[in-house]
């Protein structure tokens, strides 16, 4: 009886720390990615609280509690694919200025589905530095890819939070390595 009660529970565990399963969606015409079956659309008046940039992103999927987002983002740019390799410096020490500390798993130039991509991997502190505030500093497991496509630059990020990410890393790896944009 008791093997029996065991085992129910080590499979009632598995079950709950399962990859979720991951369905395609079209972010734009062109672009696709697969992403958990139960994330949802952010609504625009919650894309304008948590993504307060001058660029609204194209879409941003959150996951049932809120606390795991993906979004896309396109913006104007001169460069060129091909300047992929020089901007990875670029990019990563805009990183490196934005969070007060960051600690690079993955930082490449790679192919995804055909089409070059910058990939950075990592996990990062962001303090409150308004000097009167006792917030502790939020932790997150983050991919952000970058690629150009004609003369749009896009931003492909993902967010989890940090005592997700053992659970997530693989989940989050696959949703970012789904990518497909039509050509």
């Amino acid at each position: 009886m008791r093997y029996l009660a065991f085992l129910a529970i080590i499979l009632i565990a598995g079950a709950a720390f399962a990859a979720p399963k991951l369905k395609k969606i079209n972010l734009t015409k062109e672009i696709s990615i697969k992403l958990p079956k139960d994330f949802t659309p952010m609504s625009d008046d919650d894309i304008a609280r948590e993504y307060p940039a001058t660029t609204k992103p194209l879409a941003v999927y959150t996951s049932p509690d809120g606390n795991i987002d993906f979004s896309l983002t396109q913006k104007r740019t001169t460069f060129r694919e091909r300047d992929l390799t020089m901007l990875r410096e670029f990019y990563k020490a805009n990183l490196v200025e934005t969070f007060t500390n960051i600690d690079f798993i993955r930082q490449e130039v790679t192919a995804i589905d055909g089409k070059q991509f910058i990939v950075f991997e990592f996990v990062s502190n962001l303090a409150d530095t308004r000097g009167a505030s006792n917030l502790k500093p939020v932790q997150k497991y983050s991919i952000i890819m970058y690629t150009i496509t004609g003369n749009q630059l896009q931003i492909y990020t993902l967010h989890i939070p940090f005592q997700l990410k053992n659970q997530w890393q693989d989940t989050a790896r696959e949703i970012m390595g789904s990518v497909n944009i039509k050509k």
